[in-house]
């Protein structure tokens, strides 16, 4: 009878006794001392002074060690800590976390429940003979070539990489003019405690060859010139804990000197739905604008969300102050169909920018074609590192901007593209002489609004592509599209479509006008 008891009493409240992780947020950091200059690389205090920052700030002090012998002596099993949160990371059961919540300093306690996806798709195994063609075209599609011809290759940029594993990167090489300038500064892995981060998941090398690669002469990347801080975030097997190891490792990057982190990945949760993509309710989205207010510019990838049910953005792309990066065809130039939709669920750009999708990566042995706006990420973050060596006066969130600013599409944007795909002459000053461009015209006739597109000679305006949203007086986009162009009237609208306030806007190879109601 005991027995049958017991059993009924399982089949009842499981939970109970399952192990779960959670984040313990303390009240206070009662008793603790900080001292920045033992603790911080001399870069994260460079940035922090650049931006004015404190170098005492409440939020690097270190979790109370009273609190944390405390928790420990009630046999709950703590994985880590946030100082930026104030909060502990324990594995344990319903039951014993209840009677966490009753200790005095406890302010509250959430379960995590995200489950990491890395944002790319699976590799193409045939090397094509058309490799330096593709590769010069991935450099090229973001200008990159400008910046290597000026001498800016993110040399002095410290560039952090949240991932799933870096095979390769100690040998291969398409890295070795890294190794042998000593610019990997410090590696760590989140889901071992140990250093040792060549292992694992190649998805970090393939990233990593997108901000940096370098092989036979021919750049993967542009930032070849960078220095890094590689960080395994990420293990299959453990789905539920890679939310606490971003968490660690942002502040590990603060700690270390990080002035970019590229984070090409995203994080999906069973309480959650696509219209809770906000910047608000994620602890990633929270950490990495914490990131940003220290200095650091956050680079996401927005995710291959774009064909399956989510579509949307997932976070920490979602967060206001990460530059999020969407991806775009090589082929069409314009966006690849699996990259995720915006805007944010409050209605905020994303993605900002976007760039390649299709790319040619390092694998831990070889060079392959893959998918994924995890490498459109990396692309815009080694563009950032050499953008920001032209202009080192710049704080993150300026350079965030002028990146935005940069970018093919600008001013127009969508949510699909966002501002399009940034180019290095904007941050060179340098404008590229182009062929006469076709003009296009807006006028109203009757109650119609033709869109007309006028070229001379009438060849270079077909197979072209002409953009266009309609935004209405909250800033927010009712309506967009691309059409290619294959006639001088391109697109027609009822009058009734528009409301006072209303903007349209239209962009056409380089050329961006607008109409206001």
């Amino acid at each position: 009878m005991k027995n049958y008891i017991i059993f009924i009493l399982l089949l009842i409240s499981p939970n109970i006794f399952s192990q779960n992780t959670y984040v313990v947020f303390l009240k206070d950091k009662s008793g603790s001392t900080f001292n920045p200059f033992s603790y911080f690389d001399a870069k994260a205090i460079e940035r922090r002074m650049i931006l004015n920052k404190p170098l005492f700030d409440s939020t690097d002090f270190p979790i109370s060690e009273n609190y944390l012998n405390e928790i420990a002596n009630t046999n709950i099993k703590i994985t880590g800590c946030t100082r930026w949160f104030n909060a502990v990371f324990v594995n344990t059961n319903e039951k014993q976390i209840a009677e966490i919540k009753k200790l005095p300093y406890v302010k509250n306690v959430e379960e995590l429940n995200m489950q990491v996806v890395l944002c790319s798709s699976k590799e193409n195994i045939e090397i094509t003979t058309n490799q330096r063609t593709f590769l010069k075209n991935q450099i090229e599609h973001l200008q990159g070539n400008l910046f290597k011809d000026a001498g800016f290759t993110g040399k002095g940029i410290r560039i952090a990489i949240f991932d799933g594993g870096f095979p390769g990167a100690d040998t291969h090489p398409a890295f070795e003019h890294i190794r042998e300038n000593n610019r990997i500064i410090k590696t760590w892995d989140f889901t071992s405690n140990k250093e040792n981060v060549y292992l694992a998941n190649s998805h970090g090398i393939n990233v990593l060859s997108c901000i940096a690669g370098l092989i036979d002469t021919v750049q993967i990347g542009l930032a070849i010139d960078a220095e890094f801080l590689l960080a395994r975030t990420e293990v299959a097997s453990e789905p539920f804990s890679e939310e606490k190891n971003w968490l660690e490792a942002v502040e590990w990057a603060d700690k270390n000197g990080a002035q970019i982190i590229n984070s090409s990945l995203g994080y999906t949760d069973s309480r959650y739905f696509p219209w809770d993509m906000n910047g608000k309710k994620s602890l990633v989205a929270r950490a990495a604008n914490m990131a940003a207010s220290k200095g650091m510019l956050v680079v996401n990838a927005v995710g291959n969300e774009g064909t399956n049910r989510w579509k949307k953005i997932i976070t920490p792309a979602d967060a206001d102050s990460v530059l999020s990066v969407g991806g775009i065809d090589p082929e069409t130039y314009y966006h690849i169909n699996f990259s995720s939709y915006g805007p944010s669920t409050d209605w905020r750009l994303k993605p900002n920018v976007s760039a390649y999708a299709h790319v040619i990566a390092a694998t831990p042995n070889n060079i392959h074609e893959t998918d994924g706006t995890s490498f459109s990420s990396p692309l815009v973050a080694g563009f950032a590192a050499c953008a920001w060596q032209t202009h080192p006066q710049f704080n993150n969130m300026q350079l965030f901007k002028e990146i935005e600013k940069s970018a093919s599409l600008y001013p127009y944007f969508d949510y699909a593209h966002g501002y399009g795909i940034p180019q290095a002459s904007y941050f060179l000053r340098k404008t590229n002489i182009a062929e006469k461009q076709p003009t296009t015209i807006i006028e109203v006739i009757d109650d119609f609004i033709n869109i007309k597109v006028i070229v001379l000679p009438p060849k270079d305006a077909l197979n072209k592509y002409l953009y266009f949203h309609i935004q209405d007086s909250k800033g927010h986009l009712k309506k967009y599209e691309v059409i290619e162009v294959s006639q001088y009237d391109v697109k027609t609208f009822n009058i009734s479509e528009f409301e006072k306030g209303d903007i349209l806007r239209v962009h056409y190879l380089g050329s961006t006008i607008e109409k206001q109601f």
